[in-house]
């Protein structure tokens, strides 16, 4: 019995170690804080940077050599720095990526990216984004690496003096003059919501 557990005990450390070992080779990315962005803008002590990364060079610190917008996706990159004295909550935040002719398209959730089987060269997308392919297998298409949903936007609460970073990701073609729209950033403890951020992406 003893010997069992033993061999059970060795097999759980092997696969921890496994996988500290695997976010080990995992590389760091750190993108800066939101004031040190040219697109930015402040609220009430709250500043949101936004960034589109169209390019293979733009792409590969974040993502490798798998560049998502060769493959329909266009990623945004949003840091979120809260100088104000009060704890903001993220938990309601809602992003779009809104075009010059202000037609919106709404962010795919990182975990359907995955599934999507866009063209070689990203289309405008216009209107409600069709339902997502689901025959599409995760080992196959190429935005199925770690970094897609691993480096998405994650935070639920920013304290005072904190900032949070991560991607939101549009079925869209980039076009010169296009904003990304929040809405949702309010104060935990009085429910006020903060007014929304329309960050110009040129």
């Amino acid at each position: 019995m003893m010997r069992t557990l033993t061999r059970k005990s060795s097999i759980v450390l092997l696969s921890i170690a496994a996988a500290f070992a695997g976010e080990k080779e995992r590389p760091a990315f750190k993108p800066g804080p939101a004031s040190s962005f040219a697109t930015r803008q402040t609220i009430s002590g709250v500043t949101v940077a936004a960034v589109a990364l169209r390019s293979d060079a733009e792409a590969e610190p974040a993502f490798g050599k798998v560049n998502p917008y060769k493959y329909g996706v266009l990623p945004v990159l949003v840091v979120i720095q809260n100088d104000s004295k009060q704890t903001i909550a993220l938990d309601g935040l809602k992003v779009s990526f809104v075009l010059p002719d202000h037609d919106r398209v709404e962010a795919t959730p990182a975990a359907d990216v995955k599934y999507i089987s866009g063209p070689s060269a990203p289309n405008v997308h216009a209107g409600p984004v069709p339902q997502l392919p689901t025959h599409v297998s995760r080992s196959k298409s190429p935005l199925g690496e770690w970094q897609i949903e691993g480096r998405a936007f994650a935070a639920h609460m920013l304290a005072p003096k904190d900032s949070a970073s991560g991607f939101f990701y549009f079925r869209a073609t980039w076009q010169s003059g296009s904003t990304l729209y929040l809405t949702g950033l309010r104060e935990p403890a009085s429910g006020k919501e903060l007014f929304y951020f329309e960050v110009p992406l040129d």
